[in-house]
């Protein structure tokens, strides 16, 4: 059985308190993008162990480590199913803010629950993922939502940018998630993302802020110039992705001469929608 993991962006980032568990409590728009891994299990015959396989984007992390077989870990301890064989092709640039490794991890539960038949539902799926990163929740439903508490409670929203163009630059710049939540300093928002999101894409610039950005860019400038140069080449908004380091850029059309700018970086551009 064969799936294909997808990435998502914030449609801004709020981080709005921070909790006695030492998460933070936030609020964002997570949006499903259509740029994809491709994830295989093949069943083994009789006994042995689950084996790993990668290949494409090399992920800085062990098999017993990386987020895959951390979900098929963690489905065993609840389930029981045959020995399998892994097979991620990995696509998404991980370290970017674009929930690869979560993807991979919650499309990995699902694959499972369905090649096996488990019968989990998506309530017990989430409560799996959650184990597993805060992002992995979201991609049990993945569909547009906004998502309050670390980013695992829901509220479906309807929204559709498929007639825009997506710009998604990654530059060879690694943020620490962990140094980039350090950084901040929680507050409450101005105005709900869930009442900016309705406006026209066109009135967002100014009003959905990702709160990572300031920190981010003051740390690494050169993740600012990428989104200052997307708005100069006419982007109805741009935005850094989560903790970074990927920006992407809401456009009404495809821009010339892309991947000259911006040759040194990870650059796609396109009609992404899921």
């Amino acid at each position: 059985m064969i799936t294909f993991p997808n990435a998502k962006i914030n449609l801004g980032l709020n981080i709005v308190s921070k909790r006695p568990d030492g998460y933070h409590n936030l609020e964002t728009v997570f949006y499903p993008l259509a740029i994809k891994d491709a994830l295989e299990i093949i069943v083994k015959d009789g006994q042995g162990k689950d084996t790993f396989f990668e290949s494409g984007i090399k992920v800085d992390a062990s098999p017993e480590t990386n987020l895959v077989m951390r979900a098929l870990s963690l489905m065993r301890k609840h389930y029981d199913f045959p020995f399998v064989e892994v097979h991620l092709l990995k696509k998404i640039p991980f370290g970017a803010g674009l929930g690869g490794g979560s993807a991979d991890a919650s499309f990995m539960l699902k694959l499972l629950n369905q090649t096996f038949q488990l019968n989990a539902s998506d309530e017990e799926l989430i409560r799996l993922a959650v184990q597993l990163g805060a992002d992995c929740p979201f991609f049990i439903y993945n569909h547009p939502v906004f998502a309050t508490g670390i980013g695992e409670v829901f509220e479906k929203i309807e929204l559709s940018l498929k007639n825009y163009y997506f710009v998604l630059i990654k530059p060879e710049i690694h943020v620490p998630t962990k140094d980039a939540f350090a950084l901040i300093s929680p507050k409450q928002p101005k105005q709900s993302l869930k009442e900016i999101v309705k406006l026209p894409v066109a009135e967002w610039r100014g009003l959905m802020e990702n709160d990572f950005e300031e920190s981010v860019f003051a740390k690494y400038p050169a993740i600012g110039d990428i989104k200052n140069s997307l708005y100069r080449q006419g982007a109805l908004y741009a935005s850094m992705s989560g903790s970074g380091s990927s920006v992407y850029a809401i456009f009404t059309e495809q821009v010339e001469n892309l991947e000259s700018v911006y040759k040194d970086c990870f650059c796609q551009q396109g009609k992404f929608e899921y």
